[in-house]
């Protein structure tokens, strides 16, 4: 698996720390949106949907570095949106790497040719770039043609700079296992530093919700496609490898949605990346005041057929820190793609799906409304 061992030590010695104190719950990975304005309006996407005004919110630099002070996490993975519209991410990615964190822009690269003299190479930045299959595959589910093949020279520009660069791949019901593992062979063959993988996201708001894969056609997905390449040992995966071995139903695991904590222009979102059931303005008061036994599979009806790394990564990432070996015989040996799956969590006991996000995002707009009001009001009696 192609994870660097800067990476690793520095991550290690993070959860090692976590464990030896006893802190049961702590984030691995700061997931940040600093906009959800995007270029694109892919199909599977519910962040474009918003009106103007919150489509044309910002994060300032302040506040993301705020935010990952706040955190502590030793990643921070940019999304959105799509962040190469944010003016300020230079400052954002370079206030992040001066913290000797690692920097993870996620973008579809259409601007990155317009962008990227704007940043600088580093061990602790990455661009992570999308790529949802060949050219028709991404093509499609991106809802625009043309958008594989810039991404490819997007790929090939960033590398002859001297950046790491990584693709992320997101696939849902329709994907053929062959056609992926050919892809994956493809892009392994331009040279990107690695590769990760994930089921498609449940978003309540996309505009497709015919694709979703529930939690059997995931493991019985993702075990066709790693048959294809020798239990994943053929391509450079920069995923945990129980994270994989998850995917492909040879283990159960809890989500742990505090492990990826997401900030958004609303604030700290809860529980986690998918569901947006409320946000606070302070990550202690997300992990705090979260109840987090609400939520996750076998909790909540809608986390029901939920294996998305944003759940789950960090569940595995900690099951390695407690059984290393079994880490190091799926890394040894590739992921098993036959027999017998693990037992599944039970969902008996699941409470009804409650569907808040709009009223809260309504009661939130309201509150900022109000803000920006009384703010207004004093520069104007202080003037």
């Amino acid at each position: 698996m192609a994870i660097p061992f800067r990476y690793i030590a520095k991550i290690g010695v993070y959860l090692l720390k976590q464990h030896l104190t006893g802190v049961r719950r702590y984030p691995l990975v700061l997931m940040m949106e600093p906009l959800f304005r995007c270029n694109l309006a892919c199909a599977g996407c519910g962040k474009i949907d918003y009106p103007d005004h919150i489509l044309n919110k910002r994060l300032s630099v302040e506040d993301a570095l705020r935010s990952v002070d706040e955190c502590g996490a030793p990643v921070v993975v940019v999304a959105g949106g799509e962040p190469l519209l944010h003016k300020e991410l230079p400052q954002i990615v370079e206030g992040v790497v001066a913290r000797r964190k690692f920097a993870i822009v996620c973008t579809n690269a259409l601007l990155l040719a317009k962008k990227i003299d704007h940043f600088k190479p580093s061990p602790y930045f990455t661009w992570s770039i999308h790529l949802d299959g060949d050219k028709e595959m991404h093509d499609r589910a991106v809802c625009q043609d043309g958008v594989y093949e810039r991404a490819v020279e997007a790929i090939k520009l960033a590398k002859s700079k001297g950046f790491r660069v990584t693709t992320n791949s997101t696939f849902f019901s329709d994907a053929d296992p062959e056609r992926v593992a050919k892809f994956l062979d493809a892009t392994t063959a331009l040279g990107v530093d690695g590769m990760t993988l994930s089921p498609g996201y449940a978003y309540e708001r996309a505009p497709d919700q015919t694709h979703f894969l529930n939690r059997t056609r995931t493991k019985e997905l993702f075990r066709a496609i790693l048959r294809r390449g020798r239990g994943g040992k053929a391509w450079d995966l920069t995923q945990s490898t129980l994270f994989m071995n998850f995917l492909a139903g040879n283990v159960s695991y809890r989500c742990t949605p505090w492990g990826m904590p997401l900030r958004t222009v609303f604030g700290w979102q809860r529980p986690c990346y998918l569901l947006g059931e409320g946000y606070v303005p302070t990550f202690k008061q997300l992990m705090e005041e979260t109840d987090w036994d609400s939520y996750g599979v076998g909790n909540y009806e809608k986390c029901a057929d939920c294996m998305v790394h944003s759940g789950f990564e960090a569940t595995a990432v900690a099951d390695s820190v407690r059984r290393p070996w079994r880490a190091a015989a799926v890394a040894l040996f590739g992921v098993r793609t036959e027999g017998p799956m693990a037992p599944d969590v039970s969902l008996e006991n699941q409470r009804p799906a409650e569907y808040v996000y709009d009223e809260n995002i309504a009661k939130l707009s309201e509150i900022r409304e109000h803000e920006a009001q009384q703010r207004a009001e004093q520069r104007s009696t202080a003037a």
